[in-house]
């Protein structure tokens, strides 16, 4: 059971990390643009060695913002819950943090990849026919590799709370 919480928890502290650094870092996406290579992020653009901030307030930009940031909290709140669980701390009786830090993660990529889908939507459907040479960049596939740390973290959590009840139905206190 602490292997998986273990395990679960690693994911978790790794992909919360990823989703800051995804989130905050201006290599979303690059193209070139009058000759001169260019890329943006959630918050801001580069052109010719200057950047600025996007001051637009276009829905897609935004919507993603606020699902990379609440994924962010929420794996942040399931990664005290799982620090909780290890310490067997609780002042409830019927309250399971190994369950409950699962949910967080779960719900943490659920909202990496809302955000994740509608900027790879926007981005391939509107920008990438406005710019002829463009790629994702790196932070963006940090956001994916996010995805996919916070999805097994919330498995390994999963699967230490079903340890955890099965232990329990079999040998009661």
């Amino acid at each position: 059971m602490h292997s998986f919480m273990g395990g679960g928890l690693f994911c978790a502290i790794v992909g919360n990390i990823l989703l800051v650094v995804s989130t905050a870092t201006d290599y979303w996406m690059q193209y070139r643009l009058s000759g001169s290579f260019a890329h943006q992020g959630l918050w801001r653009y580069c052109m010719s060695g200057k950047c600025y901030m996007q001051t637009d307030s276009i829905a897609y930009w935004n919507a993603t913002r606020a699902f990379m940031i609440l994924s962010a909290m929420s794996c942040f709140a399931g990664i005290i819950a799982g620090i909780l669980s290890f310490a067997h701390f609780s002042a409830f009786e019927r309250f399971n943090r190994s369950f409950a830090a699962g949910i967080m993660f779960f719900v943490s990529t659920l909202f990496v990849l809302l955000a994740m889908a509608i900027y790879t939507g926007v981005t391939v459907n509107f920008l990438g026919k406005r710019f002829g040479d463009w790629r994702f960049s790196w932070s963006y596939i940090l956001g994916w590799v996010a995805l996919l740390m916070t999805f097994f973290a919330g498995i390994f959590y999963m699967c230490a709370y079903r340890m955890h009840e099965c232990r329990r139905v079999v040998s009661p206190r």
